[in-house]
């Protein structure tokens, strides 16, 4: 699938020049943007099957490519906003650089492209969360159902907020993943929200008794689990133990198997394998 508005869009970014454009190509074809007097760009950290390794998915991580500040990342820009409206515009900016990224080179792949929601954003849009960017999408022909929106784990205080949101992201045709701490969390939120994926920590697989429950669950709801953090060979060979006791196939994600590059890594990696 080779989106052609998505090219003709493109096509006039390659004229445009970064003194005179907000969003423009870099030499090697990357979608570039500023924030303030950062420039940043888009870099991907593969969702891989546990058994196989095959890529199922890309979370889009943002990237600053200043000589001054290498890897700042999108926490961290969004921490140092100065105001609702500033981070919000940051937020707006990082989602259209990582669509652009992503879907220029996704080709025959039918992988998803996974954004995160920083939690300062769940309460500084006032409403319609996901409206603004289903029009970008919309009017670049992308296929809104391969976008995953990855919302923060929440305290108790914020659970209000949280279905709010989540129903806002699916009335505008968005699919969901919800962080949580911990399995019960897990449990809590899974009958409430109905999201289409969990991420938990892969460092944090203690409640073995919680975990199978959350699992076999999430399974009979159709809602897939994420372990990220895959750091060690030890996560590895416990997340295996694990989705073997539950019956279940899980979905991993860290730098022991892949660090974030620009390009779409969709071999599959050695270790997972």
């Amino acid at each position: 699938m080779s989106f052609p508005i998505l090219q003709k869009y493109l096509a006039r970014l390659s004229d445009a020049t970064g003194a005179a454009s907000s969003i423009w190509l870099d030499h090697e074809g990357k979608a570039q943007g500023r924030f303030f007097n950062c420039t940043m760009s888009s870099a991907f950290q593969p969702i891989r099957q546990l058994d196989g390794g095959a890529a199922q998915a890309y979370e889009g991580l943002a990237r600053s490519v200043s000589a001054q500040d290498q890897g700042l990342s999108l926490w961290k820009l969004l921490d140092h906003a100065a105001s609702d409206d500033e981070s919000i515009e940051l937020d707006r900016l990082c989602r259209m650089l990582h669509a652009i990224n992503f879907f220029r080179q996704a080709g025959e792949s039918s992988a998803d492209l996974y954004l995160n929601v920083h939690d300062r954003l769940l309460s500084a849009v006032s409403s319609n969360h996901g409206h603004a960017f289903r029009r970008i999408l919309d009017a670049l022909e992308l296929p809104l159902g391969r976008v995953v929106l990855q919302l923060p784990a929440a305290t108790p205080q914020q659970g209000w907020l949280l279905n709010y949101v989540s129903d806002n992201y699916r009335r505008n045709g968005f699919r969901f993943a919800v962080n949580v701490n911990s399995p019960r969390d897990g449990l809590g939120v899974l009958d409430r929200l109905r999201p289409d994926v969990f991420k938990l920590d892969a460092r944090e697989l203690q409640d073995q008794k919680g975990l199978l429950e959350l699992l076999q669950r999430s399974a009979a709801s159709n809602v897939a689990v994420v372990f990220k953090r895959v750091e060690t060979e030890q996560h590895l060979t416990a997340l295996r133990e694990l989705g073997a006791a539950a019956g279940v196939s899980l979905l991993v994600q860290g730098y022991l198997l892949d660090e974030p590059r620009s390009v779409l890594l969709g071999e599959p990696a050695r270790r997972a394998a």
